[in-house]
């Protein structure tokens, strides 16, 4: 583990250096296929290095962040083409994959905390320096703030845990079982805000409208993810108090992600409806692992993934199109069949996905957890049905209101996309549709 570390660091000078950015790049991606060889399929940690160490649920998260991270350079390529700061930039990227692989990679849940939170400053940052609008301010501070307050408690919890058993190593912790319903709380009120379940998710849709693509992509690609990763972590401690407490969790989450499927369905900005879209997939995630059945956690973790590279795609897409029209408002965007027709196929593949199409991840992940959710109670059929339509309703509405229509009079020129731009799209698109052949490695992990 610390070898990655270790070469993270050394890419950190790199950054710095005149000209560089495409050198940072190449190695990042040769960093990932390096740890791509080194896979670990197993329950039991592996390449344990003082503190760090992963089994197969970090190793395909601590990948998605390479894969991500690596994608938000080739992304973002107008920073260097207008020399808007692209030194920092590409640090900021650096050291916000390091702060990842050291979150996912902890052994002892005080490291993990300490990491989860440090992700915040580089995102903040992004959005801050390279976000578009004047409210990025506005959103830095709700990511800010949403996210610190929902943690503290979670920090007591582990200070009472370490007082309680002299350790946080996750191994150690594994059989324990704790009744305070307090502690319950304490425990998983930070993850649910990170995930974010209704009514902790107004920091979302703020936090993606403002921040730039790399943001985007890192929020809903990865830091997301923190949350279902600590939430899997932690429950293997409260499994008693899960089975008595979570009902309330899974009605939040299936009712919040209907409400939040019709609010996509009256949004005009592109990014936004990308954005409330992931919230209801993070709300089916977050159902189907707090039902703690077996289909439920491995499921949960596959559609994690999934979601992280298809919402990531959608972010890409989105730029691509506000690079072109300098508008995300759906009003501007449309006729883009007409405008870009080499990018309608990207969007129809991406948008398919996006609402569960075979042969995507998303579909084995989503298949997973109606199984999951349905066998906890038959009552939650009523909302599944109606998120499942909805969720093809708003990517139907996305794809064919940017697609079809008549043509922004504004828009004089039909414009092709840059190979950079096709390779992004499919890198983010191929993962998430091979990976289905491989569907029982999500499972290996229980």
């Amino acid at each position: 583990m610390l070898k990655f570390i270790i070469m993270l660091m050394f890419l950190i000078p790199l950054c710095l250096m005149e000209s560089f950015w495409w050198v940072v790049q190449s190695l990042m991606f040769f960093m990932t296929f390096m740890f791509m060889l080194n896979f670990n399929i197993t329950s039991n940690f592996e390449s344990l290095s003082y503190l760090f160490g992963y089994d197969v649920l970090s190793y395909g998260l601590i990948l998605l962040s390479f894969w991500i991270c690596t994608l938000m350079i080739t992304a973002s390529e107008s920073v260097f083409r207008y020399k808007y700061f692209e030194k920092m930039f590409l640090l900021l990227i650096v050291v916000l994959l390091l702060l990842l692989y050291c979150t996912f990679s902890s052994m002892s849940l005080m490291f993990f905390y300490i990491f989860f939170e440090s992700t915040l400053i580089p995102t903040l940052f992004l959005i801050l320096g390279w976000g578009y609008q004047p409210e990025r301010l506005q959103a830095g501070v709700y990511l800010l703030f949403y996210t610190l307050l929902a943690s503290l408690p979670l920090l007591v919890g582990l200070l009472g845990i370490y007082d309680y058993y002299g350790t946080l190593y996750m191994s150690f912790l594994y059989k324990v079982n704790f009744t305070s319903s307090l502690f319950y709380l304490c425990m998983i009120l930070a993850f649910l805000v990170k995930m974010p379940m209704f009514m902790t998710h107004l920091w979302l849709p703020k936090a993606h409208v403002e921040a730039p693509v790399s943001g985007s992509m890192i929020l809903a690609g990865v830091l997301l993810k923190m949350g279902g990763y600590g939430l899997l972590r932690v429950y293997s401690m409260l499994v008693m108090l899960g089975l008595k407490y979570n009902f309330i969790w899974i009605g939040i989450s299936l009712v919040g992600g209907v409400l939040v499927s019709l609010v996509c369905l009256r949004q005009m900005d592109l990014k936004a409806l990308i954005a409330y879209s992931s919230v209801v997939h993070m709300g089916v995630v977050l159902g189907g692992l707090m039902t703690l059945s077996t289909w439920g956690m491995s499921m949960t973790y596959t559609l994690m993934i999934a979601h992280g590279l298809c919402s990531s795609g959608l972010f890409v897409l989105a730029n691509i199109s506000y690079e072109r029209l300098g508008s995300r408002s759906l009003f501007i965007n449309k006729g883009l069949m007409n405008f870009m027709p080499s990018l309608a196929m990207w969007w129809f593949l991406l948008c398919s996905s996006n609402m569960a199409a075979p042969p995507s991840l998303n579909l084995m992940g989503e298949i997973g957890l109606l199984n999951s959710l349905v066998s906890w109670s038959s009552l939650s059929m009523v909302s599944l049905m109606l998120l499942s339509f909805l969720s093809a309703a708003y990517s139907l509405y996305l794809y064919s209101y940017s697609q079809h229509g008549s043509i922004y009079s504004g828009v004089y020129a039909c414009s092709m996309g840059f190979t950079r731009e096709y390779l992004t799209l499919l890198l983010h698109w191929l993962p998430l549709n091979i990976l289905i052949l491989k569907g029982e490695l999500c499972v290996m992990w229980l």
